[in-house]
């Protein structure tokens, strides 16, 4: 399990989130790592950066349940770091979704600035059916890109939807055919390299901040939250369904 870096010419760096036995769900360990790797990549000379998982079944799906689920403060702040929660990163990040897309996977998406989709591909935030607060940006950031009613649906549901309604609700820019995403990725991400780094980042900047410090705002209520549903009679029992590969019982 890793999260990989590659080159792809001198200004496009591809970061591949592995760990494919579980669907590419990131450890903490491997969230601390894609926080380190964004902090190399905002002071390197790469101008676009493509984001992908390994394997042809799943982006990433988010945290690893089987692991800490703690969450002190300072866990939290590598946390967002990884899923670059509440920053701007300066580069333009294009998401190749490969596959399934959910929770924390989603959320990481969510920073990305263009998004191409795998057909198979499955986009949701299943979270509030294990009594799990989704905690990685999506309650803050998912209204703004997509529209209250949209976001309200999948928060709410846990529902998962497939490629075509992702499109249509603007969560992701087109759907690629598998065997092309990449090329069609690197084909984006060198357009962009092409142009001014500082202009495009300067554009980036703009367009991205001020979601960024919205998200910023409301990072404390965000910690009370998560903190109270952590404690509530709930939460035990949803991980432990999810874990136990069982319908959980919230009687």
């Amino acid at each position: 399990m890793e999260i990989r870096l590659s080159e792809h010419g001198p200004h496009i760096a591809v970061v591949t989130i592995d760990n494919q036995p579980r669907r590419n769900a990131m450890t903490r360990d491997m969230i601390a790592d894609l926080a380190g790797l964004w902090d190399r990549l905002e002071r390197s000379d790469h101008r676009c950066i493509v984001l992908t998982g390994a394997g042809a079944k799943a982006f990433t799906s988010g945290a690893d349940l089987g692991g800490d689920l703690s969450a002190s403060p300072e866990l939290a702040a590598v946390i967002n770091r990884g899923l670059l929660k509440t920053s701007a990163f300066p580069k333009p990040i294009i998401a190749a979704i490969n596959g399934d897309c959910v929770a924390g996977g989603l959320e990481l998406m969510l920073a990305a600035d263009i998004r191409l989709s795998a057909p198979h591909a499955r986009y949701g935030l299943p979270e509030v059916r294990w009594s799990i607060y989704p905690f990685g940006g999506s309650t803050t950031k998912l209204a703004a890109q997509i529209g209250y009613v949209h976001a309200a649906d999948m928060l709410l549901t846990g529902a998962l939807i497939n490629a075509e309604a992702a499109v249509n609700i603007n969560l992701v820019n087109g759907i690629v055919s598998s065997e092309r995403l990449m090329d069609e990725a690197l084909a984006k991400a060198k357009l962009i390299a092409a142009n001014s780094p500082s202009a495009v980042q300067a554009v980036k900047q703009q367009i991205s901040e001020t979601l960024a410090e919205h998200v910023r705002a409301r990072e404390s209520l965000e910690q009370m939250l998560g903190d109270k549903v952590r404690a509530s009679p709930h939460f035990n029992e949803g991980v432990s369904a999810f874990l136990e590969k069982r319908k959980p019982d919230y009687r």
